[in-house]
C-alpha cells in the first residue's frame, strides 16, 4: 500500500477536481484561460479546498512544473508571520523578473490573517510596487484580520462549508479504492466529528483503515478519540435523574479506564445537550454552564472536578427551567 498520505494523494491537482464550491471553480478556470490574474483572497473554513484551488489554479496557468520551474512560491504566514519576512523573503520573490508566456509568478500567502499588522502593512505596499510581475494569493480563515487596504486590492472568493451529502460520497470513493468497507454512518460520524474538514475526514478514514477494513461507527470513534454518543447520553440521564454516584462513574471509566480527553467529553456533552428531551429553557441554563466550565478547564482547573460538578448541577437546573 502507498506510504502518501490519503490527504495528499487524493487532493486535487486541476480546478476541475476540486471538491464541490463550482461557482468559484469555474471564474477561477476563466481566469486561468484568459490569464489575467488579479490579486486573490481565498476566504473561509478549514479543509475546504482554498489551498488546493490555489495549487491548481498555478497548475493550470503554468502546467505540472509550476514549483521547481520557480513561477509559485507558497509561505505559511502562521510560521513566518513578521515584518522581516514579508520583507525579505516575500519581497525578494516578488522583485524577480518574470519568465515565460504567463508572464508573472504567483506567491500564495496561506494563513494570512496570522500575519502582524505591520507585516500587513509592508506587504500592501509590496503588492502595489510589483503588481506587474507577480501575483499574491492570500488564504485566510477570517477576512475580518486582514486589513482593508490590503482586501481593496484583491478578488475575494468565499468558500462555503462542504455538504455532509459530498463530503460522504468522496470518502465512499476512497474507500473504494482503498478496498475498504465502510458503512454510511460511520461516514457520517467521520464528517460530523471533523466539522466538515475534508481533509481532516481523509485522515481520520485513513486512520480507521489501519484498525479494520470493515469501519463503523464503533472504530471511527476510537480513532478519532472521541466518547460514544451513547455513552454520553446515558451518562447526562443518570445525572437528570438525580443518581450523580453513577454518573460520574461513567465520567471516571471514560477518564482514565478509556482514555478520553476531557475537552473531548465536554465537546460530546454540548453536541449532545440538544439531543436532550428536555425545555429549550433549561437547554439554555446546560450550555451557559458548560461554557464555565470550558473556560475553566481552558485556565488549568481539573477536568474530573469540573466535568463533576457540572453533572451535580445538571438535575438543579429544572428548577430554573
Amino acid at each position: 500500500m502507498t506510504t502518501i498520505p490519503w490527504a495528499e494523494k487524493y487532493r486535487p491537482r486541476t480546478l476541475k477536481e476540486v471538491i464541490d464550491q463550482k461557482d468559484i471553480v469555474q471564474t477561477l478556470k476563466n481566469i486561468a484561460e484568459t490569464r489575467a490574474v488579479p490579486h486573490l483572497l481565498f476566504v473561509g473554513p478549514a479543509g475546504v479546498g482554498k489551498t488546493a484551488s490555489a495549487h491548481a489554479l498555478a497548475r493550470d496557468l503554468y502546467g505540472g512544473g509550476y514549483i521547481s520551474e520557480g513561477m509559485f512560491v507558497e509561505v505559511n504566514a502562521s510560521d513566518e508571520r513578521g515584518l522581516q519576512t514579508v520583507r525579505e523573503k516575500v519581497k525578494m520573490f516578488a522583485r524577480s523578473q518574470a519568465f515565460g508566456v504567463v508572464g508573472f509568478r504567483i506567491i500564495l500567502l496561506d494563513e494570512s490573517d496570522q500575519l502582524t499588522e505591520d507585516a500587513q502593512h509592508a506587504l500592501r505596499r509590496i503588492m502595489e510596487q510589483f503588481s506587474s510581475n507577480c501575483r499574491f494569493i492570500l488564504v485566510a480563515n477570517y477576512s475580518n484580520r486582514i486589513i482593508e487596504p490590503i482586501q481593496s486590492r484583491c478578488a475575494t472568493f468565499r468558500f462555503r462549508l462542504l455538504p455532509k451529502k459530498i463530503v460522504t460520497r468522496y470518502l465512499a470513493e476512497i474507500g473504494e479504492k482503498e478496498s475498504l468497507k465502510a458503512t454510511e454512518a460511520a461516514l457520517e460520524t467521520i464528517y460530523d466529528l471533523s466539522n466538515g474538514d475534508l481533509r481532516k475526514c481523509i485522515n481520520a478514514l485513513q486512520a480507521a483503515s489501519s484498525l479494520s477494513k470493515s469501519i463503523d461507527e464503533n472504530v471511527v470513534y476510537k480513532v478519532m478519540s472521541y466518547v460514544d454518543r451513547g455513552e454520553v447520553q446515558r451518562m447526562l440521564e443518570l445525572a437528570a435523574s438525580g443518581d450523580f454516584l453513577k454518573a460520574r462513574e461513567a465520567l471516571r471509566q471514560m477518564l482514565y479506564y478509556e482514555g478520553v480527553a476531557g475537552r473531548d467529553i465536554l465537546d460530546a456533552i454540548f453536541r449532545q445537550i440538544f439531543a436532550m428531551k428536555i425545555s429549550d429553557r433549561r437547554k439554555i441554563l446546560l450550555v451557559d454552564q458548560l461554557g464555565e466550565v470550558d473556560h475553566r478547564i481552558s485556565e488549568g482547573a481539573s477536568e474530573e472536578i469540573q466535568l463533576s460538578a457540572f453533572l451535580a448541577k445538571i438535575p438543579l437546573t429544572e428548577r430554573g427551567a
